[in-house]
């Protein structure tokens, strides 16, 4: 035992070397995460979620985003850069282009072009023809590191987000990326506009913790943006210019952007606009009292990276979407405990029919908006 114990005093030092100093990726921040309320009130746990009829994709996986065309075709993006086109329930399915990235938002402009936030690269424009162009992966000589949700205005103006700077997604890939943004806290995620005549680009917000989804207000003079890692939604006026959520101050600041609904009980991704003015959000995720806790632990966080992936602080799959109207009122709540659409991204609301978007799965799911059930 006694020539045992130098070798396990080594092992033990080797252990705390490893734990306390092997570089991680990140340089996490200390932040206050606000105290979840739990499953209550309208967001009272439920199965409307579960009935849903899951729509096949394979071999593909990853339908993280789904539009309906001109042609009243369903598209959607996938984790092989595919972009698919099919029936809605599913037949007739083809492959329109491979972008050679990995497609997330999309919408079509009045040209009947398909608009894509592209998370390797970029903002694309998809023709008739199925020809390929890349509208922006630059701002001056910076690049946009995570395209990913987009919204087309009536004017032709794109509005998209790059979900963050600091972890690019064609280096770490979508899902890990996000992680580890999400886990830094360095809320580097904006808000872009595009204007097609001009190709001009700017920032109307940045400051953002993993910038997600975006979608236009009816009367198209804001934009609501979720910020997946602080639990929250956003609305901004489209006329802001070059705001930082992390320093708004001041009356004129705050009438240009504000948080529009907080301290949601999970991570939300997508935005859709569905009928009625409601505004859908999928969590890709639920909330983790553990996640929460480590929230001003950024020296812990980045230790808990050490550790073996399958014991990394991430959440169970959880089935769960949500309708606001635009006053930040829970207009639907839809949940599935036993997540049989894992990471529910988002919700396309068409023909009488919810189609549940997942960034994951390898179908996607359907259910008549009655399971809405208000």
């Amino acid at each position: 035992m006694k020539r045992l114990l130098p070798w396990l005093a080594i092992i033990a030092l080797l252990a705390a070397a490893y734990f306390l100093l092997w570089p991680v990726p990140i340089r996490p921040l200390a932040w206050q995460a606000p105290r979840s309320a739990g499953y209550v009130g309208p967001h009272a746990r439920n199965e409307r979620l579960a009935a849903l009829q899951l729509i096949s994709i394979a071999p593909e996986v990853g339908p993280e985003h789904i539009a309906f065309g001109p042609d009243g075709k369903l598209y959607t993006g996938t984790l092989s850069g595919k972009i698919l086109r099919m029936n809605p329930d599913g037949t007739g399915l083809e492959t329109l282009v491979n972008t050679g990235g990995r497609p997330l938002g999309m919408a079509f402009d009045a040209a009947g072009q398909l608009i894509v936030a592209d998370a390797f690269r970029g903002l694309l424009a998809i023709g008739v023809d199925r020809s390929m162009t890349v509208l922006a992966d630059h701002l001056g000589a910076e690049p946009i590191g995570y395209a990913d949700a987009v919204a087309v205005a009536q004017d032709g103006r794109i509005l998209f987000t790059d979900a963050t700077q600091r972890l690019v997604a064609r280096t770490w890939g979508t899902f890990d990326a996000a992680l580890l943004d999400i886990m830094e806290h360095s809320c580097t995620g904006r808000v872009l506009e595009y204007r097609p005549a001009t190709r001009a680009l700017r920032i109307v917000i940045g400051g953002l913790c993993f910038a997600n989804g975006v979608a236009l207000s009816t009367d198209e003079s804001r934009a609501f943006v979720s910020e997946t890692g602080a639990y929250r939604i956003w609305t901004v006026d489209l006329a802001a210019d070059g705001l930082d959520a992390r320093q708004l101050h001041g009356e004129l600041a705050q009438r240009q952007a504000r948080v529009f609904v907080s301290n949601l009980p999970g991570f939300p991704d997508n935005l859709t606009r569905g009928l009625s003015g409601r505004l859908w959000t999928g969590f890709t995720k639920p909330r983790s009292a553990l996640v929460d806790a480590l929230a001003d632990q950024p020296f812990v966080r980045a230790m808990s990276l050490r550790l073996p992936r399958a014991l990394w602080p991430v959440p169970p799959a959880y089935g769960h979407v949500v309708a606001f109207d635009e006053s930040g009122r829970v207009v639907a709540d839809l949940q599935d405990p036993a997540g049989r659409i894992p990471e529910t991204s988002g919700v396309t609301e068409h023909g009488g029919m919810l189609y549940i978007q997942s960034l994951s799965a390898g179908a996607f799911g359907a259910l008549p908006t009655a399971a809405i059930g208000r």
